[in-house]
């Protein structure tokens, strides 16, 4: 008795613990379930992750301080206030002062100095030059977490770069050139509607950003996942963006609920001494949680068009060879 008391504590004379089963495999169905499961998981490798994909907004940020900080001078902000200004010069009447004190007000923009355009120059060219770097690097790292492999988030992180360094920096260009036309473009249809042509230019630009927004959901995940040109990728991510349209539909949404409650708290305690939580908070969680969103939703996708069909014919062949040797 004793002795199987002691088998029992230690494992080492229990002759049939061979035959006890197996643990339990872990679900890995990518089921909104999984998705939580991972998400708590993986907390903190994402706010590590978020905070080495802080480059990619860190520049844009200094730009935005150098423009709101630089001097400034007053300017008009009407095209008529020259003429009203020497028609009051000439001889001032009740209608040209009038319209002088109409059209005459005065904005205060900023003064670009030489050191100003260096600066932001360097921080533009360090941005464009390491963009698809640094996706590519948050890419496998999200990719990785997907599939439930174990995560090294600083050797995998540079290990992907290393692997795709000259196709990752030009597809990062090809992107940041889109995403930059793209926002100029609705910018500048936005303020000058009023035709059928522009009118018609500013929709057709907002269908283009929503396709590609979700094109973006899978151009990284093919970059670092397979051997494929630039052009295989973009026209393999746009196929995927409507083959995909309810994982990709269900992505979106848990974007728009991740940044919906960023906005809800910084709303509620903006007033509160707890005001800089909510504008600390994305600056540690928010690009990494909107990246492993996207990557769950898109990689199934992947797996299922481009991984699946691969490994069910290597299967096939092999089996064919074993039955012919046999």
């Amino acid at each position: 008795m004793a002795n199987e008391k002691k088998s029992k504590l230690f494992g080492f004379f229990d002759y049939n613990r061979d035959n006890k089963p197996d643990a339990v495999e872990e679900d890995t169905t990518p089921t909104l379930k999984r998705y939580f499961k991972l998400l708590g998981r993986r907390f903190w490798k994402l706010i590590t992750l978020n905070l080495m994909m802080l480059p990619l907004i860190i520049p844009a940020l200094i730009c935005f301080y150098l423009y709101v900080t630089m001097r400034q001078t007053p300017v008009a902000g009407e095209v008529l206030f020259p003429q009203l200004l020497g028609a009051n010069a000439v001889g001032a009447t009740p209608t040209t002062t009038l319209l002088f004190d109409l059209f005459g007000a005065q904005q205060n923009i900023p003064v670009f100095t030489t050191w100003t355009y260096i600066g932001m120059g360097i921080c533009i060219a360090f941005l464009v030059i390491t963009f698809g770097w640094q996706n590519v690097g948050a890419a496998y790292i999200v990719r990785n977490m997907v599939r439930g492999e174990p995560v090294f988030i600083w050797s995998d992180y540079f290990y992907a770069i290393k692997r795709n360094l000259k196709q990752g920096f030009f597809l990062g260009l090809i992107d940041a050139v889109v995403i930059f036309t793209l926002g100029f473009d609705i910018a500048y249809f936005w303020g000058r509607g009023g035709t059928f042509t522009l009118d018609f230019g500013f929709y057709v630009t907002i269908a283009l950003i929503i396709i590609y927004f979700l094109m973006r959901f899978y151009i990284y995940l093919l970059l670092v996942t397979f051997d494929l040109s630039i052009y295989k990728i973009l026209k393999n991510a746009l196929i995927f963006s409507m083959l995909g349209f309810k994982r990709n539909i269900m992505g979106v949404l848990g974007i728009a609920l991740i940044t919906g409650l960023h906005i809800a708290l910084l709303l509620l305690l903006i007033a509160t001494p707890l005001s800089g939580l909510p504008i600390i908070l994305p600056f540690l969680w928010y690009m990494a949680a909107v990246t492993f969103t996207a990557a769950y939703a898109a990689y199934p996708v992947i797996d299922r068009y481009m991984i699946a069909p691969y490994i069910n014919q290597v299967d096939e062949e092999e089996e064919t060879k074993e039955a012919v040797e046999e």
